[in-house]
């Protein structure tokens, strides 16, 4: 069989789009097999940190604040209410608004994996050296 050979230098291996998913695959895969046994999706995982971190948190503004469309974020908090790591509570300022806030057991299952989380940063970034590192990661904050 003949290979075609392009005309132009396009090489999909040096596309960032092409670079940026590949790192995406080995994050994910690292997540998966770190903290793919408590059952949380890397959506779920950033939505359980940011309601400990803000404490209550209407559900539009947790999706704005995780990046994710309305849709998912809907699907990300009823799982979450349906596994009792969430609640949600009247906003006492206006009572059409609902607040989501972690349970106990949402609370304990955070504590326990954000060590986890960052052990997974660490192993994602693991092939670049520290200074390597905080470039990356400063580029990647310029592009979002």
């Amino acid at each position: 069989m003949n290979k075609k050979v392009p005309e132009d230098d396009y090489v999909l291996e040096e596309q960032v789009g092409h670079l940026l998913r590949r790192a995406h695959q080995r994050a994910s895969a690292i997540f998966t097999d770190l903290i793919g046994k408590d059952g949380l999706t890397p959506v779920q995982y950033a939505a359980l940190v940011k309601i400990r971190d803000l404490g209550n948190v209407t559900q539009n503004h947790l999706g704005r604040l995780i990046a994710t469309d309305p849709a998912t974020i809907n699907g990300v908090v009823s799982r979450l209410e349906e596994r009792s790591l969430i609640a949600r509570q009247q906003d006492p300022e206006n009572r059409r608004r609902v607040l989501w806030r972690l349970t106990p057991e949402g609370t304990t299952l955070v504590d326990r994996v954000i060590p986890v989380g960052e052990r997974i940063s660490r192993e994602t970034l693991s092939p670049l050296s520290e200074e390597e590192r905080a470039v990356f990661l400063e580029f990647l904050h310029r592009l979002k």
